[in-house]
């Protein structure tokens, strides 16, 4: 059968694209290299029997709200959204915690003398997320419907998160955005380094952080029953290497890099680079997690690292090819609101932290000693443990060259130009193809809008209208 459109790459992003597609009446095929769909929201027993484990994501800032996941039904095709009692939890020592919740005065609350300031910049924002986000979730050079309150989100996202937390007279407020800011993995001096985190603090006071209900296959797995009503096909095994391996459509739109385009299809090398490898430890446990503070344990993301310029130093260390000694460390809990993911009484969770790309350091011992300084007794909860280090992430996706999970660093260059500056980034040299995965605009994370855009792209090539 010749189909209309084929899509390399069944994560999110390749079945967002592939849905847009299908919606737009166009006969679309699903190509993924791996025996199951997925990328990188799959969701597998790694450790021991019952123990579900997320691969790489499992706490989605950006899904529930996106443009692109609110035009599909995806409850109907038995997609559940999780929500913890609160979205972030950053502990300190002496078991003391700062925490952001959905509700944005019970967050500055907490933050003592820096309350007022707090409420009164996520206040604006917040009124402002819808057009923050249309505009911030599609390519960078195109004009905003909202100039106003895109300049207000702008002029502080562009400063380094250096300066933005020095808005903050608490050092325990200081370290609660360093834990968010770190998720850019940018060195803290970079202008736009205080932009992702200032993103994610406004999606969980407008929007929450949800988990998916079973894990993150759950999301990929809604996507393509509901890809499936529309009469699209995913095809598993089918590793694309060169142009001749795609089957003939008028559209092909490949979830890849930049770099991997260029090699399937013979053409330059691209200017791309890659940022910071991800080293992951998945954990089944007897029990919770042991926080000192308890009510670290009912956030379902936390931020490990301790005061803002332990976590600064770490991430600058990682850019300068150095394994910190104490790095920041990302950890979800999901059976603290899910117990579907385990055993009885048993829980999972996950810490992932940054290391040079390609690094070949075992960092298991620094994870968990930092887990243990604001958990005592968290090792002797560990049933078994399963280690991903850049190199496994590298084999895992061809996405994640060296380790590097966001497809491509998230520079200010990049960010802006992601893979290049123009109304239309999707779009490649070659009539008819188009890239549609985590590095091209937004980026990477849960929200299916690089493939949904590259779609919309796609359909206005051959003339056909889309107005999802």
């Amino acid at each position: 059968m010749t189909y209309d459109a084929v899509v390399v790459g069944s994560g999110p992003n390749g079945l967002a694209a592939a849905i847009r597609l299908a919606q737009a009446e166009l006969s679309v095929l699903v190509l993924e290299a791996n025996p199951q769909i997925g990328g990188g929201t799959r969701t597998v027993e790694l450790t021991e029997p019952g123990f579900l484990h997320d691969v790489c994501s499992a706490v989605m800032p950006f899904a529930e709200h996106s443009a692109a996941f609110r035009a599909m039904p995806l409850r109907e095709h038995g997609l559940e959204w999780l929500y913890s009692d609160s979205e972030v939890a950053h502990p300190l020592d002496g078991g003391d915690a700062r925490f952001i919740y959905h509700d944005i005065a019970q967050t500055a609350e907490g933050l003592g003398k820096d309350n007022g300031a707090y409420s009164s910049l996520f206040g604006q924002l917040v009124r402002d997320a819808d057009d923050i986000f249309k505009y911030a979730m599609g390519p960078m050079l195109h004009l905003p419907q909202h100039p106003l309150k895109l300049a207000r989100f702008g002029l502080v996202a562009l400063k380094s998160a250096d300066r933005f937390a020095a808005r903050y007279n608490d050092p325990a407020s200081q370290a609660l955005f360093a834990g968010v800011a770190a998720h850019a993995v940018q060195p803290f001096s970079r202008p736009t380094s205080a932009s992702v985190g200032l993103a994610m603090m406004v999606a969980a006071h407008a929007y929450r952080w949800p988990v998916p209900k079973g894990g993150a296959a759950n999301v990929t797995s809604s996507m393509a029953r509901y890809l499936a009503s529309l009469g699209g096909v995913i095809e598993t095994d089918r590793r694309i290497r060169k142009a001749s391996d795609l089957p003939a459509a008028r559209l092909k739109l490949l979830s890849s890099t930049p770099t991997a385009l260029a090699s399937i299809f013979d053409l330059p090398e691209p200017r791309w680079t890659y940022g910071p490898g991800a080293f992951k430890v998945d954990w089944a446990l007897e029990g919770p997690i042991p926080w000192t503070n308890t009510e670290v344990g009912r956030a379902s993301t936390v931020h490990v690292g301790g005061s803002y310029e332990e976590i600064a130093a770490a991430e600058a260390a990682v850019h300068q090819g150095r394994h910190p000694e104490k790095p920041y460390v990302l950890v979800t809990q999901p059976t603290n609101i899910d117990a579907s993911r385990a055993p009885s009484g048993k829980h999972v969770a996950w810490g992932y932290c940054h290391v040079p790309n390609d690094s070949e350091v075992d960092m298991v011992d620094r994870i968990e000693s930092q887990l243990e300084r604001f958990a005592p007794g968290f090792r002797d909860q560990i049933i078994a443990r399963h280690v991903k280090p850049p190199g496994w992430y590298a084999d895992y996706n061809d996405n994640y060259v060296g380790g590097d999970i966001g497809a491509g660093a998230f520079t200010p260059r990049q960010m802006f130009g992601r893979p290049r500056l123009s109304p239309n980034p999707y779009a490649t040299t070659i009539e008819g193809v188009f890239l549609c995965g985590a590095s091209t605009a937004p980026g990477a994370g849960v929200h299916g809008m690089a493939g949904w855009n590259a779609a919309a792209a796609a359909l206005r090539s051959i003339g056909e209208r889309s107005d999802a």
